[in-house]
């Protein structure tokens, strides 16, 4: 279990946290409208992004094998695959969106249980009430995700909504525990 006390209970952490909280609140909420107005950008944004990054973790995986151990088969595989997928994705979103779909779903899941166990151990400070309807709204959209990925044509609308009502939730989230460290 998570210890949140010291966090509660510490003045310099909570202001910062007051601060970063409030711009990166503001910014989920503004990312996440953009993604609910533009789902099918949300997702196709997402896809090329989460390429980008398996290019990128290839080429470094690939230069770790070379620095660490070249005979390293298992480290050449891994960086090779890396690359093959990210290309694959890179150049065809939508089918890195349908894979998006199923692990997003999955992030849901696990990102609800995390929520309800911060509300419940921030449950006597502020802010604790918007953070369980963060976990509500993450388990909905899991539930919501899992029936939506039965018709892959759907996936494409549903990466973007999810993931843009997502940001939205957890922008307003961070705002309401900004405004609740502030008061502390």
């Amino acid at each position: 279990m998570l210890n949140y006390s010291i966090f509660i209970n510490n003045k310099d952490v909570t202001d910062k946290f007051a601060k970063t909280s409030k711009l990166y609140g503001i910014l989920f909420v503004i990312l996440g409208a953009l993604g609910i107005i533009f789902p099918q950008v949300m997702s196709l944004s997402s896809a090329v992004f989460v390429g980008w990054l398996l290019l990128f973790s290839g080429i470094f995986t690939a230069i770790q094998t070379w620095q660490v151990n070249k005979k390293d088969w298992l480290g050449w595989l891994k960086a090779l695959m890396f690359i093959i997928v990210a290309i694959l994705i890179i150049l065809n979103p939508i089918t890195g969106v349908i894979a998006l779909g199923i692990i997003f779903t999955a992030y849901f899941f696990v990102d609800s249980v995390l929520n309800f166990s911060l509300a419940f151990t921030l449950k006597p400070n502020s802010g604790w009430i918007m953070v369980l309807i963060n976990a509500l709204l993450s388990f909905a959209l899991g539930v919501y995700s899992f029936i939506a990925l039965a018709n892959p044509i759907k996936t494409l609308w549903l990466v973007g909504i999810v993931v843009g009502i997502s940001l939205f939730f957890d922008g307003l989230t961070l705002l309401t525990l900004s405004k609740g460290a502030k008061k502390e």
